[in-house]
């Protein structure tokens, strides 16, 4: 039997194999469509990159799915909750989130500060069909799976949500405590 990954269970692994490829296909695309996509919003304040990108101000950047130190297994659900929603990494740690939403309605996981998550579900209530494309996030449909990979590069906190109309104001949020 082959070694399986902390949360992993039998009859797991060709899923997950087969994630791992989507969520490479997904991360090439999401880079891609950094330098493309932008909300209309956003370009408002063109002089802050941070506004341009919503995870350029986020403690890392896009990790290598090559180079994940470690896998952190995650669950979204109706009860608009992430599972687990506090975890620790260490800084410089490149860790693939490999997510599935067991609910009935789709959810998103935004990797952002505070800030930026609470003001981009601003902009998700006047905009619901807005789509994210970028690699600190991914959304997922009911029963669907995925993953985001990023490397923490200093110590700190960041903060996740789902972006969903709704979904962040019902406490759909958790934290990454960088050591």
């Amino acid at each position: 039997m082959q070694h399986m990954q902390h949360g992993q269970h039998e009859g797991q692994q060709s899923e997950r194999g087969q994630h791992d490829r989507q969520g490479q296909q997904s991360q090439q695309r999401g880079q891609r469509a950094l330098g493309q996509h932008q909300h209309s919003e956003h370009r408002m304040h063109a002089g802050d990159a941070a506004q341009d990108h919503p995870h350029a101000a986020v403690n890392g950047q896009p990790g290598d799915p090559a180079k994940v130190n470690r896998v952190i297994d995650m669950t979204m659900n109706d009860t608009m909750r992430f599972t687990p929603d506090r975890i620790t990494v260490k800084a410089g740690e490149t860790v693939r989130f490999f997510l599935k939403n067991t609910g009935k309605v789709p959810h998103e996981f935004v990797i952002g500060s505070m800030d930026e998550l609470r003001e981009h579900a601003e902009m998700m209530r006047r905009m619901p069909e807005m789509k994210h494309e970028e690699p600190n996030s991914i959304t997922l449909a009911p029963r669907q799976i995925g993953a985001v990979v990023w490397q923490f590069e200093r110590p700190g906190t960041v903060d996740f949500a789902c972006l969903v109309p709704g979904h962040f104001e019902a406490g759909m949020v958790g934290k990454v405590q960088v050591e």
